[in-house]
């Protein structure tokens, strides 16, 4: 493992790896343990689409892993500014010791890993969401204790976080289903790797999808550089919304997730949100843990490659 750019870049065992060393490490920052595994590191972090839980959080765990993050705005570089992401890559790695970044294109990410020298953590793409994602199987296991027999089921846009959910929870071991309209359907990248799994469905039925599900996933219709759909998507999104139906149609004990930020009454009604509060903003938390492993995995001496 040299570089997080995508969920289908992993290995089953190194998501559990990551997730172990999760663990571990929020039981040292629960517990006040110092833990400066990263001291004299800098992590370079790139902005190209705003955001509180990414840029938070990564600054917050490398500075509890005893280096320093580097906030570089896009109207602070040169790559804003028409350089070539393959040069503003040479260039970073001259400095820094690991890039994470948060931008639009999957490419930019891949080209950042190409021509660095350095571990590249992909903090937010149009196409995926690793971060995210892992931080989601985290507190699934902390929940349920194991991904064994488990039914995952995710609900509304076929967009980066549908991407690296089906990939992620196939690649751990569960059964996904996804309910979305036809025509905002999943990459078809991850739909052909979804095809090898017996264990996966997908329907435009949210209470098909839902039906004995032991997790229930959704995220916003509209996702940030998609305002001008907004109400068109209203309109093809119109039902696909967790709520009491879907509530009854899975288990009693299943638990709820949504990335963040919510529109309540949309994806997700107000009711439902704050019964399982508990478990959405653990998730929240757990971007902290999860990231803190990644870039120990990535970036310590000891554990990188």
């Amino acid at each position: 493992m040299k570089h997080l750019l995508k969920m289908l870049d992993l290995s089953q065992q190194e998501i559990f790896d990551i997730l172990d060393l999760a663990d571990k490490l929020k039981y040292q920052t629960k517990h006040g343990i110092p833990h400066p595994i990263l001291e004299g590191k800098t992590l370079g972090m790139i902005f190209q689409k705003a955001s509180t839980r990414t840029r938070v959080s990564f600054e917050t765990g490398m500075h509890q892993l005893g280096g320093y993050p580097l906030f570089l705005s896009a109207n602070d570089l040169q790559i804003g500014r028409g350089e070539p992401v393959q040069d503003t890559a040479r260039v970073l790695s001259r400095y820094l010791d690991g890039i994470m970044i948060r931008t639009f294109a999957q490419q930019e990410v891949e080209d950042l890993a190409s021509y660095g020298s350095i571990p590249v953590i992909n903090g937010l793409t149009d196409f995926c969401h690793p971060c995210q994602v892992l931080a989601d199987l985290l507190t699934i296991r902390e929940y349920k204790d194991t991904f064994d027999g488990l039914k995952m089921c995710y609900i509304g846009d076929g967009n980066n976080m549908a991407n690296s959910l089906i990939v992620g929870g196939l690649k751990a071991g569960m059964a996904v289903s996804v309910a979305c309209p036809d025509d905002y359907r999943p990459d078809a990248q991850v739909m052909d790797f979804a095809a090898g799994y017996d264990c996966f469905s997908i329907t435009s039925s949210p209470l098909e999808a839902a039906a004995d599900a032991d997790v229930l996933i959704t995220d916003v219709w509209s996702s940030m550089g998609m305002e001008a759909e907004i109400e068109k998507r209203k309109i093809a999104f119109k039902g696909y919304q967790i709520n009491d139906e879907i509530m009854a149609a899975a288990h009693a004990d299943a638990m709820v997730m949504h990335c963040l930020p919510a529109h309540r009454e949309e994806e997700i009604t107000a009711k439902v949100f704050e019964a399982h509060a508990a478990e959405i903003f653990d998730e929240a938390e757990n971007r902290l843990h999860a990231q803190k492993a990644v870039m120990v995995k990535l970036m310590s001496d000891e554990n990188a490659g």
